[in-house]
């Protein structure tokens, strides 16, 4: 594992895996909301072309969801980490998360701030993780089902679960099912 995509909905915890992996193995963490996100929440029209030169590289570790970059990503993958997460921990994960953002007005990406006056925005990640949630689950079984035996594919169903897989070192002792598909 050189190359690992993290996917899942918002507040499934993608950042903090991804970051914790690239940490380990001394990789680049490439988070998409960066990279998409310009001041004022304006998306930044080199999305695409840093996305490219970033998993250019021999090695990283890529957390995301983007489809304008999706198929670039998952070619250069060599393991996807789909976080499917029970809905419940999920929201209860991004609404603690917002929270935390608006009390405390942390900055994000290229100086962005969640706003009280967002939350109630369709396209706010509360909202979106809610709606994407099923949309995920059939999308990323759809494509775990036909990725070929190269690429490892690990669901990952529950905190314990993605626990147990990150703390096994390279993912020795992950259980490989047929056709490259991993679980723990």
């Amino acid at each position: 594992m050189v190359r690992i995509l993290v996917v899942g909905a918002s507040g499934s915890g993608k950042t903090t895996l991804a970051r914790r992996l690239a940490a380990e193995m001394a990789v680049p963490h490439i988070e998409l909301d960066a990279l998409q996100h310009g001041p004022g929440w304006t998306p930044r029209p080199t999305f695409v072309a840093d996305v490219t030169a970033a998993v250019a590289a021999p090695a990283w570790v890529v957390d995301g969801n983007y489809s304008a970059v999706q198929e670039l990503v998952w070619a250069r993958a060599d393991t996807v980490v789909w976080l499917d997460l029970p809905r419940w921990l999920v929201e209860w994960r991004v609404v603690r998360r917002t929270a935390g953002r608006l009390v405390l007005r942390r900055r994000l990406w290229n100086g962005n701030r969640e706003r009280w006056r967002d939350v109630p925005r369709a396209d706010h990640p509360i909202r979106w993780s809610w709606r994407k949630h099923a949309e995920y689950r059939v999308r990323y079984a759809e494509r775990f089902a036909t990725e070929p035996a190269e690429r490892a594919c690990v669901r990952l169903r529950g905190r314990a679960e993605v626990a147990a897989w990150s703390a096994v070192e390279d993912g020795v002792g992950v259980e490989v099912l047929g056709g490259g598909h991993a679980a723990p």
